[in-house]
């Protein structure tokens, strides 16, 4: 990837995933990528690190609703 994407290095830890951190950088790189400045070879790049947050956001939420749900079982 050319640029150092924000917060990757937070965002993409395993033992500490930060959400709002991950909405913030889906954020930047649709900015980025409907910016007619940036080239071909960028978009690409940008939509691999944004497939991989968008993995890691749904899992983060699926694991949020499963102990909302244990919650309300109990």
């Amino acid at each position: 990837m050319p640029d150092k994407w924000i917060g990757e290095d937070s965002v993409m830890e395993e033992k500490e995933f930060d959400y709002t951190a991950a909405v913030a950088e889906l954020e930047m790189l649709v900015a980025k990528v409907e910016d007619p400045e940036t080239g071909i070879e960028d978009i690409g790049g940008c939509v691999s690190r944004a497939e991989e947050l968008v993995t890691r956001c749904r899992t983060y939420l699926r694991q949020a609703r499963e102990k909302v749900d244990k919650l309300e079982v109990q």
